[in-house]
């Protein structure tokens, strides 16, 4: 076993000596708790056997800290990087990576073949494993541990979920040999508290000794966001200034709104939250950042860094970020205001974690936090080796009950769901490899196929109820033992007999009329309804006190059988799910000429390679011709609208787009117009974004146009320019190294990369 400078827990042990037994396992325990040695254990074991491993997590950002932090400790040499933009000393013995990186690698893609990718690697890690839960990197996840080779051992980390050992059991059908070790225990325990603005100048435990709700806590009083005593409240300074004085700082304060990490900054800003030889020290780091980022020396948050408060979001660019993840770790910032990806991983690790709410606002309303949302967050509290304990304090609001609060915190973590989805890309990396019989064991492999009993449970339970009601109304027995098919032919006589007897009546007036008392059609239908009558008269139903709790039975009969039978259909529909999805996508390729005779064409083959939001979208619009002949900042304009998403509300940029650029999206929105009717006929939704809002900003980047002037016309923050100016790049990077591509467009993706990647946009 290898040594650390501390005693491992048991959990580790266990896992470290599986590991040494040749074994893979899936490890799931508290955020903090001490994960990553047993990753670290399994590269001391590769360095020493001269094999390789690899390291993914499921962020860029989160891959860039690992590979500084194995680079300090295990040598430079020893380590490499792959991400989306970035190959550092890729054929390293230890070599960080995205986890959708490695997925690729399992491709036979332009990443080379498998068995070169994998040369002499032995060990893969997959760090932050529940992020099989996340809706759109999911499927990555299931792809590399169904693709991954058995003769690799798979090191799977994960924070706390529910159903970890459904997924152990998973993956030992698909990789075999994993253990499952689990743990609840936290080095650092953590103590929970409550705000309550009554109190405004303390914090009050949030649980009694016995784990039930402290009475002493009282709601939030409903008041008008507008009134003036809502406006008076300064919440944030008060929770900060109790921190302060209790010594509970460093804290992290999670927020749900960038806007709000930025106005909670500026509230604290008249704090005094560092020391005189603290101030100088982050002075003194600052001086030293931004001789290496002069262009930060204008931002208007560094005056709230003197004094130990920092936000830290999505919206701030990167540098900007890693001096503030920086000055965090060294002690010197004593509040972050944050949004809950500051959760995910990266190393800012506080003795206090402050959630805001219990509640978020999402795409399709306000929601309350899942289980292991709250977890993460409140994970990040208690640093190992220099806390005893870690505090989590929830600010109470209008909007939520202490008694919810108590709820939440005493919750067990959620399980993970499958995000498994079938997309162009892998049915035809798929079909390059394997028959179609093949592909369709591998499509049953994933875990959402394995976990399918529980996601059909809700189903399966409305069509056991349907079962049950219909047994139940069917058993009701008729006083004149009828049966139902009795009773449905008495019904029909009844109507019957009313029409008849309607005809007649009218049939009698209208010979009374003429004249003829007993014409011969009033004598048939008389003679008609009588019978008609005599006939319902056998069933008893008119003298039966039940006949209307019969009749509704009935209907109710009708519509549960109904029902009943969309059920059946719905099951069998959701347990072939996903095989359905794989050929729904494999009839557009072949409608598209992208696959014959059940193999990908040329097209197709570039199409395996693409990795967009809609590979099939971008593959037509590469082989459409349309970007050959686009200068370097035409070619970006383009592309940029190809990776922006669609913004809330409706935001134009001030700068017109050039004419050439334009020209070219007119020509793409036809192809999209072209896709989405197969994808509407096959019930597919792919996204294929059109969305020009940056373009005219990256056109004038590439043309060297200011960063500062760049800024100033986005009506969105520094870092989502950054992101998007990114997510192109990413494109555009592609477009140099896919097979078969027009030359001039390849040369000026290349020119177009390098116009792109200067300060700010360059820093990881």
């Amino acid at each position: 076993m290898y040594k650390f400078d501390f005693e491992l827990d048991d959990f580790q042990k266990q896992a470290v000596e599986c590991i040494n037994n040749g074994k893979s396992v899936v490890v799931c325990a508290p955020t903090g708790a001490g994960k990553t040695c047993i990753a670290e254990s399994a590269i001391q074991k590769a360095l020493e056997e001269n094999t390789r491993l690899f390291y993914t997590t499921p962020l860029k950002a989160l891959s860039n800290q690992k590979y500084y932090d194995f680079s300090n400790k295990y040598g430079i040499g020893n380590v490499g990087l792959l991400t989306g933009d970035t190959s550092i000393n890729r054929d390293a013995p230890i070599v960080v990576m995205t986890t959708e990186v490695f997925r690729n690698m399992l491709y036979n893609t332009n990443f080379g073949s498998v068995k070169d990718n994998l040369k002499d690697v032995k060990y893969v890690v997959l760090d932050e494993v529940h992020y099989m839960n996340d809706e759109q990197r999911g499927t990555v996840w299931e792809e590399s541990l169904i693709y991954a080779p058995s003769s690799i051992q798979i090191i799977a980390l994960s924070a706390t979920v529910a159903n970890s050992q459904q997924l152990t059991d998973w993956i030992n059908t698909v990789h075999s040999g994993t253990e499952h070790i689990y743990t609840d225990f936290r080095p650092v325990p953590l103590r929970h508290y409550y705000y309550d603005s009554s109190k405004p100048f303390d914090i009050l435990p949030l649980l009694t000794p016995e784990g039930k709700l402290n009475r002493k806590i009282r709601p939030e009083k409903k008041m008008n966001y507008y009134s003036r005593q809502a406006k008076k409240r300064n919440t944030v300074k008060d929770v900060i200034s109790v921190l302060h004085k209790k010594e509970m700082l460093p804290a992290i304060y999670f927020t749900f709104s960038r806007k709000k990490c930025d106005e909670n900054m500026e509230k604290c800003s008249d704090l005094h939250l560092v020391s005189q030889e603290e101030a100088k020290k982050i002075r003194d780091e600052i001086r030293e950042f931004l001789k290496e980022h002069p262009y930060l020396e204008n931002n208007k948050n560094l005056d709230y860094l003197y004094n130990g408060v920092a936000s830290h979001h999505a919206g701030l660019l990167p540098a900007w970020k890693l001096l503030v993840e920086r000055l965090f770790q060294q002690g010197l910032i004593k509040v972050v205001f944050a949004t809950e990806t500051l959760a995910a991983g990266i190393n800012m690790p506080a003795r206090t974690t402050v959630i805001s709410a219990i509640s978020k606002r999402t795409d399709s309303g306000h929601r309350m936090l899942t289980a292991n949302e709250f977890l993460q967050m409140s994970g990040r509290a208690g640093r190992r080796g220099m806390d005893k304990v870690g505090y989590v304090v929830v600010v109470g609001t209008q909007f939520q009950t202490p008694d919810e609060v108590a709820d939440l915190v005493k919750s067990s973590s959620n399980p993970l769901e499958s995000r498994f989805s079938p997309g162009y890309s892998m049915v035809l990396n798929l079909l390059q490899n394997l028959e179609l019989e093949q592909a369709k064991e591998l499509i049953l492999k994933s875990f959402g196929y394995y976990s399918s009993n529980d996601r059909l449970k809700p189903i399966i339970m409305q069509q056991l109820n349907c079962e049950q009601t219909l047994a139940k109304l069917k058993a009701e027995k008729c006083p004149f033992n009828l049966t139902n098919d009795d009773f449905i032919e008495f019904n029909r006589l009844k109507d019957k007999y009313i029409v008849y007897r309607k005809l007649t009546k009218t049939l009698l007036k209208q010979a009374k009329q003429r004249g003829q008392k007993d014409s011969p059609e009033v004598i048939e239908y008389t003679q008609k309804t009588r019978e008609i009558r005599d006939a319902m008269q056998k069933y008893n139903c008119e003298i039966c006190r039940g006949y209307k709790k019969h009749m509704k039975n009935l209907e109710i009969i009708s519509r549960y059988e109904k029902k009943y039978k969309e059920t059946c259909k719905n099951i069998e529909k959701q347990k072939d799910i996903y095989w359905n999805k794989f050929l729904a996508h494999k009839e557009i390729l072949e409608k598209m000429g992208y696959i014959n005779n059940g193999y990908p064409t040329q097209s197709g083959v570039l199409c395996s390679m693409i990795r967009a939001e809609n590979e099939l979208f971008f593959a037509e619009i590469i082989l459409s011709g349309i970007l050959n002949e686009l200068e370097p900042y035409e070619l970006a304009s383009v592309i940029c609208a190809l990776v922006t998403e669609d913004l809330r509300g409706d935001v134009y940029p001030d700068s017109p787009i050039s004419k050439n650029s334009r020209k070219a999206l007119n020509k793409i929105k036809d192809i999209r117009k072209k896709i989405a009717v197969l994808q509407r006929d096959y019930d597919i939704n792919t996204e294929m974004y059109i969305n020009s809002y940056y373009s005219p900003l990256i056109e004038q980047w590439v043309m060297n146009t200011p960063w500062e002037d760049i800024s100033k016309q986005a009506d969105s923050s520094e870092g989502d320019v950054v992101r998007v100016f990114k997510r192109t790049v990413d494109v555009l990077r592609q477009l140099t190294i896919l097979p078969n591509i027009n030359e001039n467009l390849k040369e000026n993706a290349k020119t177009a990369i390098c116009a792109i990647l200067k300060e700010p946009v360059d820093v990881d």
